[in-house]
């Protein structure tokens, strides 16, 4: 039998535009070959065109070092103008913030994390299904390790 979750019933949440989750401050949106497909077909751009203008490379878990977007000086995501300009084609990691697993991990996680975000626990009610759709969406969402693409 599944455990009893917070969010059995679901949870709010609709996006107020903030941009807070895009931005300003420093962090790392992880791409996948799902990511990178998505992205360079939205901007008609070849890989090495995409990732020469758009990406670095990072260091992740366990000394690998990983694909990522770069950032502009104040933080916010390279693709971000006021909007995601790439909101069709988004990293799996935008599209499912905020049910990433470790922010649904537990009440007192989601509460602490919706305190700089204004769009959770406000508007439309996500079903656990749709929620847990996501989380498991953002769980098998792997980047690409250096030495896996060849540029």
């Amino acid at each position: 039998m599944e455990e009893k979750k917070f969010y059995n019933n679901g949870l709010r949440f609709e996006c107020k535009r903030c941009s807070f989750c895009c931005g300003h401050s420093p962090g790392f949106v992880y791409l996948s070959r799902r990511d990178l497909t998505a992205l360079c077909d939205f901007f008609k751009m070849t890989e090495k065109q995409f990732i020469e203008k758009y990406c670095r490379w990072v260091d992740y878990y366990h000394g690998e070092t990983v694909l990522a977007l770069i950032e502009k000086k104040n933080f916010d995501c390279v693709l971000w103008e006021n909007g995601c300009t790439a909101y069709p084609a988004r990293p799996v990691q935008c599209s499912t913030w905020p049910f990433w697993s470790w922010m649904i991990k537990t009440k007192e996680m989601w509460e602490e994390c919706a305190k700089e975000c204004p769009g959770m626990n406000n508007g439309k009610l996500w079903p656990y299904e749709e929620i847990e759709k996501n989380r498991k969406a953002y769980d098998e969402n792997i980047p690409i390790k250096k030495g896996e693409i060849d540029l």
